[in-house]
């Protein structure tokens, strides 16, 4: 079973950002992704007023974790919406182009990785990853 909960303490965020070799982020919110009970990745993001950004994005090394990692980028994506955050970036740095795509973004005009969620998680399905 997957799982993505958002991760309660600071405490717990900053050692499961260090099991992933990712910087702790004290100011980020953060998510984690277990799969079968067992943690596999972290998700550290931020929102204000010019838009919600993935700063961390990391599985666990050694852990086959592409769908939870797919799931997790989309469940952060869906908390930044839901918080009336529509335009978002993806800032992380070591992460496969193809699992940024498949979450949704795709480069901008600067070369940036960004998406607009406006009605994204109405039809998820739709979606083609294409800024408008």
């Amino acid at each position: 079973m997957l799982e993505v909960l958002p991760i309660q303490s600071k405490e717990e965020q900053e050692i499961l950002c260090g099991r992933c070799r990712v910087p702790y982020r004290p100011d980020a919110l953060a998510y984690k992704a277990l799969s079968e009970g067992e943690f596999c990745g972290v998700c550290q993001f931020t929102m204000d007023h010019a838009g919600g950004r993935i700063l961390d994005f990391a599985a666990l090394p050694g852990a086959a974790a592409w769908e939870p990692m797919f799931v997790m980028g989309r469940a952060a994506l869906n908390f930044i919406d839901l918080c009336g955050v529509h335009r978002a970036f993806f800032d992380a740095g070591n992460t496969d182009e193809t699992m940024i795509q498949s979450i949704g973004f795709s480069r901008n005009a600067e070369g940036r990785w960004e998406m607009d969620l406006t009605d994204f998680f109405r039809e998820p399905c739709k979606h083609t990853g294409k800024q408008g």
